[in-house]
């Protein structure tokens, strides 16, 4: 297993993270046995990244997770997220001191450890000075309960006015960001992607099969499969990805695959773990059967021409070629 570092730090981390969104024990996408399993087999082939957060399943995920890895800490780097709501007072949510303090002793609870490799502010929150979360962040590193932070759906501005509050207050500065990224969402590759290379985070990407979009299971014209994410009615964004356009690009890469004889689903991941400034690639199988799937993508390498095929039928509308004039 080659391991990368992750952004500006000593921390190093395998190219693959496990998402463990799905795990649960009551009424999950995964139940607790076949995350076990999904967990232990990751593990044992080298990998070493979980990712979870304190809202997944609502706190079932990092049970999960803490109990699965509770023989191997020291092999794990745990990562998990704070931020979404937990209850319905006006402090049951947010970036505050109060919010991520709480937040993360549930965390710590729920994961039965006492330190979490990497803690994540999972999505902004305007309504609290950016100092504060910074100096609360720090103030976790400097206890010990925390080793190192990091961000999510952060913009690039606001990873910059994060770095520079945590200079401001002497604090710990972030060394990761976890975005959307795929071949159907390129977004960041504009400003987000730079603005983390520039201040030191390592990108952690999720969604890279744009929501099962890429790997093959939707045809165009067709319904959803019963057992896909769509068709069981839990993405309301659903209609928005399944567009003209992204059956366009997924269709590309099934051709792509064709051609190396392998899956859609390798030659997406291939392609997101190619990309510069992405350190890790989140993959959030339900089963067994889709880590092995998953796994796959991380063993090929993607030819040049094939690469550039794929950047050419997934650039954005608006994104002229480079070195070409805007028509």
């Amino acid at each position: 297993m080659s391991f990368v570092t992750l952004g500006r730090s000593g921390l190093k981390v395998s190219p693959a993270c496990l998402g463990a969104m799905n795990f649960g024990t009551n009424d999950a996408p995964c139940d607790e046995a076949e995350a076990r399993r999904i967990i232990d087999a990751f593990v044992d082939s080298g990998h070493n990244f979980i990712d979870t957060a304190n809202v997944y399943t609502g706190g079932q995920s990092e049970e999960v997770v803490g109990r699965a890895v509770s023989g191997k800490r020291e092999s794990v780097v745990i990562a998990t997220k704070g931020r979404g709501p937990v209850g319905q007072g006006p402090n049951d949510v947010g970036l505050s001191r109060l919010y991520l303090t709480r937040a993360l002793e549930s965390s710590l609870r729920r994961l039965g450890t006492d330190y979490v490799d990497l803690y994540q502010a999972h999505f902004p929150d305007l309504d609290t000075p950016i100092e504060e979360t910074m100096a609360t962040l720090d103030n976790f590193v400097r206890e010990g309960k925390v080793r190192y932070i990091g961000c999510s759906n952060f913009t690039g501005s606001q990873i910059v006015e994060a770095q520079w509050a945590a200079e401001r207050v002497h604090g710990t500065p972030l060394v990761s960001l976890q975005p959307r990224y795929s071949l159907i969402a390129r977004e960041i590759e504009v400003d987000i992607l730079p603005a983390a290379q520039r201040h030191g985070l390592g990108a952690m990407v999720y969604s890279p099969l744009g929501g099962g979009m890429l790997t093959g299971k939707y045809r165009r014209g067709g319904d959803a499969p019963p057992d896909s994410r769509f068709g069981r009615g839990t993405a309301g964004w659903g209609a928005a990805m399944l567009t003209d356009r992204n059956f366009e690009i997924a269709e590309g890469v099934e051709k792509v695959a064709a051609e190396l004889g392998t899956t859609a689903t390798a030659v997406s991941l291939a392609w997101v773990r190619s990309r510069r400034g992405v350190t890790s690639v989140i993959i959030g199988p339900r089963t067994l059967q889709q880590l092995a799937d998953n796994l796959v993508g991380f063993d090929l390498e993607l030819p040049a021409e094939l690469v550039g095929r794929l950047n050419d039928i997934s650039r954005p509308l608006d994104r002229p070629r480079l070195g070409r004039r805007p028509t």
